[in-house]
């Protein structure tokens, strides 16, 4: 070869092996992105060069193309192995309700899913509405309240039927942004940031519900002591066989900080510490938490919380079962009567001095046999 061809030769291979280099860089980190490891893209990314780089330079390049050839076909099989791994988790897993579809349960709405009266509402607001929110097990109450009491043009998010569920909801309370949350108890941590802003809460409560531990259905256990539950969540307790079940760990989901059902489960254990959850085992969302306890994969293995209402009236979810404690059943006899060991009363929570009239009004309508009806209609337990 002539030293021109030698020179433009040379010049070839340098040319590609600097496209080379990023491209092998791209895909090395692409397919590290795709199994989740920063490790493996950096691992790749040497190996690409590895093999690539000789290609282009050596004059016998069988052996390099037959191990190129190995490489990519075991890169090509992780990958399959990666997608028919998530496309085996969704086909397995049981698809729930992101969290409530507000957009079911919304008023003046024919299709609507909220409770309505038989006869027109006693009590009518044209004027000074009070800003109203929520959480989501509560979005069926206060939106029929809406519907039966304020005027036909009020619409959801329009400033003052509002839904930013329990952690944003007591944040806007406590900073005087509404005038009514309808939800559980707040958490002590939302009392003290209300104090901080000058805001006391008010609390009237306006319903009952049971607070509720599920499991997977395939969980053989039916029942368990209220001190066993707590063993559970101070992770005193951590296998099944332990309680009679299976010998298999307990996976003992929580909720975020805030939430409503977090809240409550803090004042069930009544003072026991709860264990730190694991993050995968801490859900932002009620349903969530549902989702992760019907989920195939954990079985048997999972408990939830939640509020009785939410499971039974809102998410349905075939694949979980609701405990009873202390040999009690959460029925809505056994709230009304007081057997069930674990109630809690649904608040109006409103706040110290706040001057619309009509906040008092609605509270007094709500505690109304109209409003009571309304409770009744929706699935929760009246107070009276």
């Amino acid at each position: 070869m002539d030293k021109s061809k030698k020179w433009v030769d040379i010049i070839c291979k340098a040319v590609l092996t600097a496209v080379i280099i990023p491209i092998s860089f791209f895909a090395s980190l692409f397919i590290g992105l795709i199994v989740y490891s920063e490790f493996i893209a950096y691992a790749l990314m040497a190996v690409l060069f590895a093999f690539f780089i000789p290609m282009i330079w050596v004059k016998n390049r069988k052996k390099v193309l037959i191990g190129w050839s190995i490489f990519f076909a075991v890169t090509a099989v992780i990958t399959g192995i990666k997608f028919g791994a998530e496309a085996y988790d969704r086909s397995i897993t049981i698809n729930t309700t992101p969290n409530i579809n507000v957009h079911e349960y919304l008023p003046f709405e024919e299709e609507s899913k909220i409770a309505t009266l038989d006869e027109d509402s006693s009590l009518k607001f044209e004027d000074n509405l009070p800003i109203v929110d929520g959480a989501a097990a509560v979005f069926p109450v206060y939106s029929a309240f809406v519907n039966a009491v304020y005027p036909e043009t009020t619409e959801l998010w329009d400033g003052v039927f509002e839904y930013n569920n329990t952690v944003g909801g007591y944040k806007m309370l406590g900073e005087r942004q509404t005038d009514i949350f309808f939800g559980a108890y707040p958490s002590e941590e939302q009392i003290e940031e209300a104090k901080y802003h000058g805001t006391e809460f008010v609390y009237t409560p306006i319903g009952y519900d049971a607070f509720v531990f599920f499991v997977h259905k395939d969980n053989p256990i039916d029942n368990l002591t209220s001190e066993q539950v707590r063993a559970i969540y101070s992770g005193e307790i951590t296998n099944w066989k332990e309680l009679g079940g299976k010998n298999e760990k307990i996976a003992a989901y929580q909720r975020n900080e805030g939430s409503g059902s977090q809240s409550m489960l803090i004042r069930f254990m009544n003072g026991t510490e709860i264990m730190e959850a694991p993050t995968e085992m801490v859900n932002d969302l009620m349903s969530g938490i549902v989702e992760r306890v019907s989920d195939y994969r954990s079985k048997s293995g999972s408990i939830g919380f939640s509020f009785r209402y939410y499971l039974e009236g809102i998410i349905k979810n075939p694949d979980i079962k609701i405990l009873s404690i202390d040999g009690v059943a959460p029925t809505v006899e056994n709230i009304k009567n007081g057997t069930y060991p674990i109630t809690g009363p649904l608040y109006a929570v409103t706040y110290e001095g706040n001057e619309n009239e009509n906040v008092h009004e609605l509270i007094e309508w709500i505690l109304s046999e109209e409003g009571q009806e309304i409770i009744e209609k929706t699935g929760y337990v009246a107070i009276n």
